[in-house]
C-alpha cells in the first residue's frame, strides 16, 4: 500500500501555481500541508523549474524573513533573473504575516508564492485584511472519508469509488467504522495498529494545545481549555450552552466563547447556526459544534478507536456527513444550517441557498426511518429534496410533494454534485 495519501485539494492547488495571485493553504497542524508543498515543489523541479522552500520552524530559514529586503534578496540570490517558486511553511509564526506578504508581493517580483499556515489566528486575521485581491485561499481538511477509501483501497477504484463501495457494502461498512473511530488525520491513517494510531494522536493533540495555543494565544490556563474541548466533543452536535459550560469550567462566559473562537480559527471544530422563522417556536441563537476530525474528537473524551454506543456512532458520523456537506459545499452558495424546534423537533441539517432548501438527515442504522421530525420539517417548509444519509440503505420516496431519498454516505459526494 501507498505511504502517501492522495489529497482532492492537490490539483486545485497546482492548477494555482501559475496564477499571479499568493497561494495560502490553511488547515490544522498535522493534515498534510508541508506534504503537499514538497509534493508541488517536487513535481516543479521535474519540469526544470526554480524552487525555494522556507520554514518559519526552521531556525535558520527565520533570519531571511527579519524584513522584506532580506527575503527579496534570498530570492534575488536563489533564483536570478528566471521565475521562482517560493514555498513558505508556517508563516502564522511571521507577525503581521499578512502586511510582510502584501510588501513582497506589491514589489511586483517575478516569483509566485505558496505559503501555508497552522492554527491561523495571525493568518487568517492578517491575510484577510491585508492581502484582499492578492491571495486564494485552500483549506485542507483532514483526510476525508472518500480519500481515506481510496487509500486503503490501494487506488485500485479510483474513477470509480462510489461503484466500489455500492458493490463491496461489507467491506466499505467496515472501511467506515475504522473511519469513525480513528478519523483522518493523515500520519494516524499510515500507522500501523492501535497503539501506534493512539500514540500518534496524543502527540497531535499536545502539539496543537502547546504550540497553537499555547505559544500563539499566550494561553495560561491551558487545562480549562483542554477540558472545555472534551466537554464539547462529548456533546457534538447538541445545543451549547456557553453558560453552562462555563459554570461547569469555572471560568468566565466571554473566556468560554473565546475559546471556541479559537478552536474555530485553528480549524479543530465549527459552529452551526439553526435555521429559523418563528422566534417563539424555534431555536433561534444556540450553535452546535461539530469536530473537524472523528479520531480527535474521540480522542478528547477517551474513546479513541474504541466507539461502542451506536448513539455515539450516531454523533460522530453525523459529524463526518457534516464535513462532507462542509467540503463539497464551499463556494457553491449554500449555507449549511441546523433546525431545532423548542417542542424537541430536530433536523441535523438544512441547506439554505436564497429561497432553495434541501433537508437533510445523518442516520447510522441500516433501516433509519422517516422521523417525525423530518415530517414536520417538510410540512412547515416544502423543501425540494431531502436526503437521510446512512451507511447502506438505498431508497426514494415521496412525502407530501418532497422528494426525499435515503442515500449511503459514500454517494453523497456525487449527489451534492448535482445540488
Amino acid at each position: 500500500m501507498e505511504d502517501f495519501i492522495e489529497r482532492d485539494l492537490l490539483t486545485g492547488l497546482e492548477d494555482h501555481l501559475e496564477k499571479d495571485e499568493i497561494t495560502v493553504i490553511v488547515g490544522s497542524r498535522q493534515v498534510g500541508k508541508t506534504t503537499l508543498m514538497q509534493l508541488m515543489k517536487s513535481r516543479l523541479e521535474s519540469r526544470d523549474k526554480k524552487t525555494l522552500y522556507l520554514s518559519l520552524d526552521i531556525e535558520s530559514d527565520r533570519r531571511f524573513f527579519k524584513s522584506q529586503e532580506k527575503l527579496v534578496e534570498k530570492l534575488d540570490l536563489e533564483f536570478g533573473e528566471e521565475k521562482g517558486y517560493v514555498f513558505i511553511d508556517e508563516i502564522q509564526r511571521k507577525k503581521n504575516a499578512g502586511l510582510f506578504l502584501k510588501g513582497i508581493y506589491d514589489r511586483g517580483i517575478d516569483h509566485k508564492l505558496i505559503v501555508s499556515g497552522s492554527g491561523s489566528l495571525d493568518l487568517k486575521e492578517d491575510i484577510h485584511e491585508s492581502l484582499a485581491g492578492r491571495k486564494r485561499v485552500f483549506q485542507l481538511p483532514p483526510v476525508t472519508l472518500r480519500e481515506f477509501i481510496d487509500y486503503r483501497t490501494d487506488y485500485s477504484y479510483s474513477d470509480r469509488l462510489e461503484k466500489f463501495t455500492e458493490v463491496n457494502d461489507k467491506r466499505s461498512k467496515r472501511l467506515l467504522e475504522e473511519y469513525l473511530n480513528f478519523g483522518g488525520y493523515p500520519r494516524v491513517v499510515l500507522a500501523e495498529g492501535e497503539e501506534e494510531k493512539r500514540r500518534t494522536m496524543d502527540e497531535i493533540f499536545s502539539s496543537y494545545l502547546e504550540r497553537d495555543i499555547s505559544n500563539l494565544l499566550n494561553l495560561q490556563k491551558l487545562d480549562a481549555f483542554s477540558e472545555l474541548v472534551s466537554l464539547l466533543a462529548d456533546q457534538v452536535g447538541d445545543l451549547v450552552s456557553y453558560s453552562k459550560l462555563s459554570r461547569d469550567l469555572g471560568i468566565k462566559n466571554t473566556t468560554v466563547k473565546n475559546y471556541i473562537e479559537y478552536m474555530e480559527k485553528t480549524f479543530l471544530l465549527d459552529r452551526v447556526r439553526p435555521f429559523h422563522s418563528n422566534r417563539k417556536k424555534e431555536i433561534v441563537k444556540a450553535p452546535v459544534a461539530y469536530f473537524a476530525d472523528p479520531g480527535l474528537r474521540n480522542y478528547a473524551v477517551g474513546r479513541f478507536g474504541s466507539l461502542q454506543l451506536p448513539e455515539e456512532k450516531g454523533k460522530v458520523f453525523e459529524s463526518v456527513v457534516y464535513n462532507l456537506l462542509k467540503q463539497e459545499l464551499m463556494y457553491t452558495g449554500y449555507s449549511i444550517k441546523y433546525w431545532r424546534k423548542k417542542s424537541g423537533a430536530e433536523l441535523d441539517f438544512v441547506l439554505e441557498k436564497g429561497d432553495s432548501l434541501i433537508a437533510i438527515e445523518a442516520k447510522y442504522s441500516d433501516s433509519p426511518n422517516l422521523t417525525r421530525s423530518l415530517r414536520s420539517f417538510i410540512d412547515s417548509y416544502e423543501p425540494q429534496r431531502a436526503l437521510v444519509v446512512n451507511p447502506s440503505c438505498r431508497e426514494k420516496k415521496s412525502v407530501e410533494g418532497t422528494s426525499v431519498e435515503l442515500l449511503p454516505v459514500f454517494q453523497l459526494r456525487k449527489r451534492l454534485s448535482e445540488v
